[in-house]
C-alpha cells in the first residue's frame, strides 16, 4: 500500500506523540521494559488497587532499602570508608602517635597490605576513632563538607551524583502510592542521615543503620549528645531486621537490596503473610558501573543471589534493566534527573 506524504507525515506525528505520551506517564522511565520493571510495577499496582485481593492499606505500605549498592556506588570501597580515610589524614597532625600505630599508620603510609591485614576489626577502629569526640550535628556537618569535596577514584565525581537514577525513579513512584521509603543500612545512621534528605528525599527519621555509642552530657550550661569511639549497633545481616523492628515497628512489604548483608532483611519481609516483594539488585556492568557478585570483597553478592532463586525474588540485572546508571547519562533538557520525588506521606 501507497502512503501519500500528508498522510505519512499525520501517522509520524500521531506516533510521536503516542511515544511523547507513553514516556510522561511512565513513572519508570529510566528502566528497560522487562521481568524486573513488570514485577515492580505488578506489585505496586496491585497493594494499592481497592478491591484487590492484595490490597495493603496505606499505614503498612512500608517498603525497605538498603543503600550503599543499591541507592547508590560502594565499589572500590564504602564510601563511609573513604570519608573515614580522609578523616585519619585530616586528624593525624592531632596524634602523632598514629606514626607508629596501626592501622593508623597503614593509613598514612598508604599500605594497602596492612590496611587489609587489619581486617574488619582495623576497619572498625578506624570508623569508630573518627567518627567519636563531637555532636551528632558536627558530625553530620563534616559529612556534608566532605561529599562536597570529595570525588570518586573512577568516575571524578561527587559521591552524589552516584546515586542510581532508576532507583530515584523508583522511591518517587512508591511514594507516589502511598509508600512510606526507608533506608535500612549497615552504614552509619548519622553518616547516611548527613545526605539521605538531599539524595534520595528520605528525612533522617526514616534512616536505620549502624551506631555508636552516644552519651548525654552538659557542658557550659547546655545540654549536648556526644558520640563516642565504641559500638553501639550493627545494622547489617541479622542485625537489620531487629533495627527494622526497633526503628519502624512495622514489618516492610517490599525489601531492596545488593548484597548477602539484605539477606535476612530480604527473607523476614518476603516470608510474611500476604503479597510481598524481595528485590536484589545485581552488578552487572562493568562499562558503566561496574560488576560483581560471589567474589567481591565489597558487596558480595552470594547467598542472596541463591535465594533469589528459591525465594521468587526479582533480579535486577543493572546491564539488562536499566536505561541508565546514573543521573549525569541523562540529557537534562529532555529527561531532567528525579531527585527528591515525592514526599512521604
Amino acid at each position: 500500500m501507497t502512503v501519500r506524504p500528508s498522510r505519512f507525515w499525520a501517522l509520524a506525528l500521531i506516533a510521536a506523540w503516542i511515544s511523547t505520551a507513553t514516556a510522561q506517564t511512565d513513572p519508570l522511565p529510566s528502566w528497560n521494559d522487562g521481568p524486573a520493571k513488570q514485577a515492580i510495577v505488578a506489585f505496586v499496582t496491585d497493594v494499592t488497587r481497592e478491591g484487590s485481593p492484595d490490597f495493603i492499606p496505606p499505614p503498612e505500605r512500608v517498603a525497605t532499602f538498603d543503600n550503599d549498592g543499591t541507592l547508590w556506588i560502594e565499589q572500590p570501597i564504602y564510601v563511609q570508608f573513604a570519608f573515614a580515610l580522609a578523616r585519619v589524614k585530616e586528624l593525624a597532625p592531632l596524634h602523632p602517635e598514629w606514626k607508629d600505630t596501626q592501622p593508623f599508620k597503614a593509613v598514612l603510609d598508604g599500605d594497602l597490605a596492612a590496611l587489609a591485614a587489619a581486617g574488619e576489626h582495623g576497619a572498625a577502629e578506624i570508623v569508630a576513632t573518627t567518627h567519636a569526640g563531637m555532636t551528632p550535628e558536627a558530625f553530620r556537618q563534616i559529612v556534608r563538607d566532605w561529599l562536597a569535596a570529595a570525588r570518586h577514584p573512577r568516575f571524578d565525581r561527587p559521591y552524589e551524583e552516584l546515586v542510581y537514577q532508576p532507583m530515584l525513579e523508583l522511591l518517587a513512584y512508591m511514594r507516589a502510592n502511598g509508600f512510606k521509603t526507608f533506608i535500612v543500612s549497615g552504614g552509619g545512621i548519622e553518616f547516611v542521615r548527613a545526605f539521605a534528605e538531599t539524595c534520595y528525599g528520605i528525612p533522617p527519621e526514616q534512616v536505620v543503620g549502624s551506631s555508636i555509642v552516644t552519651k548525654f552530657e552538659t557542658r557550659d550550661g547546655r545540654s549536648v549528645l556526644i558520640r563516642l569511639p565504641k559500638v553501639n549497633f550493627i545494622d547489617d545481616g541479622a542485625g537489620k531486621p531487629v533495627g527494622i523492628e526497633e526503628h519502624i515497628g512495622r514489618r516492610p512489604v517490599a525489601a531492596f537490596g545488593n548484597s548477602d548483608g539484605d539477606l535476612r532483611m530480604l527473607q523476614w519481609t518476603t516470608e510474611a503473610s500476604g503479597r510481598r516483594l524481595g528485590v536484589v539488585v545485581h552488578h552487572t556492568d562493568a562499562a558503566r558501573e561496574y560488576a560483581y557478585d560471589r567474589q567481591s570483597k565489597v558487596g558480595r553478592l552470594d547467598k542472596a543471589l541463591e535465594a533469589a532463586a528459591t525465594d521468587r525474588w526479582t533480579v535486577i540485572d543493572m546491564k539488562r534493566d536499566w536505561k541508565t546508571v546514573f543521573p549525569f547519562e541523562r540529557s537534562l533538557a529532555s529527561h531532567p534527573p528525579i531527585r527528591h520525588g515525592v514526599a512521604d506521606p
